[in-house]
């Protein structure tokens, strides 16, 4: 296929596939705790990217600079904040809190790029962050309620939120020329290292093996740690920070469309309307500034 088509088709198919990241999640966590389920989840990954590595015969980073660099990038991205929304969810904090929270992440990014990596923010884009964080809003308004949440929740959101922003720029800034297989592989082990740590403490370790746990691993797995990390690793590559970050802005409206459409969950006019407001602001941010090329 043609490198620039895949280019322009690279970021609606992770923004698809992370979407689905949260459909899986509700499909796998009635079976299991969040931190064991991240731990196997992290493993399986481990050992999937280990034989890909092994086939490609990808070199391995040698360099404990380079090691340690990765594993900030895998407990960042992958532990604390896939950890903190799951532990968030599973101590009764609101689906639409989390993701309203969360939802922010493209501002913060926009935020902390300048003085980290020297991109510019313009006002138009300035514009565009914030037209993501009303359209959020509007999607997620319907369930928003702080009413009966608990502050250790709202917390693991709020953290949950700070290390995608700052994992975004730390992959930017010292992993961008990684092997991606490899460059994977150590982080997932970081981040399972790190996750399974919080299993072994805080929890039982039991997990029912349903057919539809079963059928969220394996999805979780392969689809979105390999697939659409992999597509999110290299969008940062080719691309500024802050843009990036942007995409996820159209996630939380795919996801109300996914559970319309699979649990049935009511679709109202305010989050129609956020929807539309979400893309305007992704397509503001994503524009290409003639004059900062210039």
């Amino acid at each position: 296929m043609n490198p620039d088509v895949v280019a322009r088709l690279a970021p609606a198919l992770f923004v698809l596939l992370w979407s689905t990241g949260f459909i899986g999640a509700k499909f796998g966590l009635p079976y299991t705790e969040p931190a064991t389920f991240l731990t196997l989840r992290f493993a399986v990954v481990a050992v999937l990217l280990a034989l890909l590595v092994a086939l490609r015969r990808a070199s391995m980073p040698r360099r404990a600079t380079d090691l340690a660099h990765l594993a900030v990038t895998g407990i960042l991205v992958h532990g604390i904040y896939l950890g903190g929304v799951f532990g968030a969810i599973e101590v009764g904090v609101n689906a639409g809190v989390a993701a309203l929270i969360v939802g922010i992440q493209p501002l913060l990014t926009a935020v902390i790029v300048g003085p980290l990596l020297g991109e510019r923010v313009v006002a138009r884009q300035w514009l565009g962050f914030a037209a993501g964080v009303v359209g959020v809003f509007l999607v997620v308004f319907g369930k928003f309620s702080l009413a009966g949440q608990q502050v250790s929740g709202l917390l693991l959101c709020v953290a949950a939120l700070i290390a995608i922003s700052i994992g975004t720029v730390y992959q930017k800034r010292f992993c961008a020329n990684m092997d991606l297989l490899a460059g994977s592989l150590v982080q997932f082990v970081a981040a399972g290292a790190f996750v399974g740590l919080f299993a072994l403490v805080l929890e039982s370790g039991e997990i029912e093996w349903h057919p539809r746990f079963w059928f969220a691993l394996a999805w979780l797995c392969v689809v979105l740690s390999i697939g659409a990390i992999s597509l999110l690793m290299w969008l940062i590559r080719r691309g500024a920070a802050s843009r990036v970050a942007s995409l996820f802005y159209l996630v939380p409206p795919l996801v109300a469309v996914e559970a319309w459409l699979l649990f049935g969950e009511t679709l109202d006019r305010p989050a129609m309307a956020g929807m539309a407001l979400c893309v305007v602001g992704v397509w503001l941010v994503l524009q290409n500034d003639r004059a900062r090329h210039a």
